[in-house]
């Protein structure tokens, strides 16, 4: 008896379903299509998120390259300076 019980309860949902089903199908294929290529715009679309990651990351590298080149730099002028001179 329960089994007869559990049934009757998904027909209805399955009917909703189809209904669902046939609404999309009433829509014409350039909307359907209008619809699509929006979603998967909006999914492919970069984020504020993405750009400023992306930023901040140039601006780490670029930071890292000046110090590595200013740190160089000036023990090499400290190199030819002779302490002995004065």
């Amino acid at each position: 008896m329960g089994r007869k019980d559990a049934s009757a309860a998904r027909i209805p949902v399955e009917q909703y379903r189809k209904q669902i089903g046939k609404q999309d199908y009433k829509k014409s294929r350039p909307v359907l299509r209008a619809t699509r290529l929006k979603a998967e715009a909006k999914k492919t679309a970069l984020g504020i998120k993405e750009v400023v990651l992306v930023l901040a990351a140039i601006l780490v590298f670029l930071l890292a390259f000046y110090t590595f080149f200013y740190l160089n730099l000036s023990n090499e002028v400290d190199l030819d300076l002779d302490p002995n001179e004065n």
